[in-house]
């Protein structure tokens, strides 16, 4: 079981991180919270969830990276909520921080967790109950922040590429993603990638 990975971070995306450490490259797949507490880096540390997908033509293994270990805790309790996998439980993570997440949960405030796609209320509801006292007895339902990096970007295609990519790899389709990040960078030629994402997420239709 791998419990972290630590070193050079060469590559990044809203959505990937690829950490080098002793030659090898490990592709993790992230959340917009840690991508904006590891953008700028050279050296990071990330905690490590492994996912092993069995049955079907191929066997897949995939691996996540988390800034923080209560980022990993809430990731692994969200996973295990009917209805939530981890490409949900990576979008949840992607429109609330740690922090607002448990706040959401313990307040059983269900309009929040609608509001990220892909989440109805059924489901809402069911993270809610099922997770409102594991949060509390795993303490992780602390206050918690994840340090962004508000470097200033240029805001350009690059811009507009980067967050197309990043939200086609959380399974969005390119065309009416495309439209609806350039419709943000219109309307907010200042954002940083991570944010123009975030903001996309809660239109895209």
């Amino acid at each position: 079981m791998i419990e972290y990975i630590k070193g050079e971070l060469t590559e990044l995306t809203p959505a990937l991180a690829v950490v080098e450490a002793a030659g090898v490259g490990y592709a993790l797949n992230i959340s917009l919270n840690t991508y904006g507490a590891i953008q700028g880096k050279k050296e990071v540390k990330l905690y490590v969830h492994e996912a092993l997908t069995t049955g079907g033509r191929d066997d897949s293994f995939t691996l996540y990276g988390f800034y923080n270990k209560q980022e990993r805790a809430l990731y692994q309790q969200l996973i295990t909520v009917s209805g939530v996998g981890a490409n949900t439980a990576r979008m949840i993570l992607s429109s609330l921080t740690p922090g607002e997440l448990c706040n959401v949960i313990a307040n059983g405030d269900e309009r929040m967790l609608k509001g990220v796609k892909g989440i109805g209320l059924k489901t809402a509801q069911r993270i809610i109950v099922d997770l409102k006292d594991k949060i509390l007895s795993l303490g992780i339902a602390e206050e918690l922040h994840v340090s962004s990096n508000p470097a200033a970007t240029m805001i350009n295609n690059g811009v507009k590429d980067e967050a197309v990519a990043a939200l086609t790899m959380l399974g969005f389709s390119p065309a009416p993603t495309a439209k609806v990040v350039v419709q943000i960078l219109t309307e907010q030629p200042d954002l940083p990638v991570e944010k123009v994402v975030k903001a996309a997420l809660g239109r895209i239709k």
